[in-house]
C-alpha cells in the first residue's frame, strides 16, 4: 500500500461520513425545508470526496491524467444548488407546511403571498 492509495482511503472515508450524516439527515430532520439542506449540503461534500479518491487512484493507476471526475464534480456543484433552489420554490408555491418555531416564517408568508415580509 503506498501513499495515494491512503490518502485516497481516507478521502472515501471522509466521503462516507458526510454521505451518511446527509442520509440521517434527510430521515430525521422534521420538515420539507430543512430536509432539502441534507441532501444538498452534506452528500454534495461526501460525493466530491469520492470522486477525488477515484482522480487519485486512476491516476495513479494509469499514466495519464483522469479528467472525469473533475467534470462529474463541476455538474454536481452547478446542479446541485440549482435544483434544491427549484424544490424549494416549488414548495413554496404548493404551500408547503413548515414546522412552527422555524426562522423565516415571515419571509415564506411573505414569499407565498407575493408582498414584503413584515419587519421586526
Amino acid at each position: 500500500m503506498n501513499w495515494i492509495d491512503l490518502i485516497a482511503a481516507v478521502f472515501i472515508l471522509i466521503g462516507g461520513v458526510f454521505i451518511l450524516i446527509g442520509s440521517i439527515g434527510l430521515i430525521r430532520l422534521p420538515d420539507f425545508y430543512m430536509r432539502l439542506h441534507a441532501p444538498t449540503k452534506a452528500t454534495t461534500l461526501g460525493l466530491g470526496s469520492l470522486l477525488m479518491a477515484s482522480m487519485l487512484l486512476f491516476t495513479s493507476n494509469n499514466d495519464y491524467f483522469s479528467i472525469h471526475e473533475i467534470l462529474i464534480t463541476l455538474f454536481l456543484l452547478i446542479t446541485a444548488p440549482v435544483s434544491a433552489h427549484m424544490m424549494a420554490k416549488a414548495a413554496l408555491h404548493v404551500k408547503t407546511r413548515t414546522r412552527e418555531g422555524s426562522k423565516g416564517l415571515k419571509v415564506r408568508d411573505a414569499a407565498q403571498n407575493r408582498s414584503k415580509p413584515e419587519e421586526g
